[in-house]
């Protein structure tokens, strides 16, 4: 079973990498491009939208958001062009992953912003 998640986890970065690579590609719809980024980006960010720490829901947008957001956007990205950049990506898969600091600083204004109406919302109750 191990090895199963493990090979599943690898399918998924191999994914993650060629939806990378292909949302630059002319030949994408522009939604698609659209879409591929912002999951790409979300992957990529060293900050979640739900922090790891949080129980049960950290863990969420590792196990279900990110991996349902990849087979959405490789619906819509067609098949050859999926298939010339998976051999690229399987032939010189990265060592670590890159990281997106604008997915990231998106993420802590989004924080941000539910904190401050969260305090604006408790102070008019007083």
């Amino acid at each position: 079973m191990l090895d199963q998640l493990k090979q599943q986890a690898r399918r998924l970065k191999i994914e993650l990498y060629a939806l990378y690579l292909a949302y630059r590609d002319h030949r994408v719809p522009w939604y698609a491009k659209i879409f591929a980024a912002c999951v790409v980006a979300y992957a990529f960010s060293p900050i979640d939208l739900i922090p790891d720490f949080i129980p049960v829901l950290g863990y969420l947008d590792d196990l279900i958001l990110i991996p349902v957001g990849i087979k959405l956007a490789l619906k819509m990205i067609p098949p050859q062009i999926m298939s010339k950049y998976r051999k690229q990506v399987q032939t010189n898969l990265p060592n670590s992953k890159p990281k997106n600091w604008i997915a990231a600083a998106t993420i802590v204004i989004v924080w941000l912003l539910l904190a401050i109406t969260t305090i604006r919302w408790m102070l008019q109750l007083i």
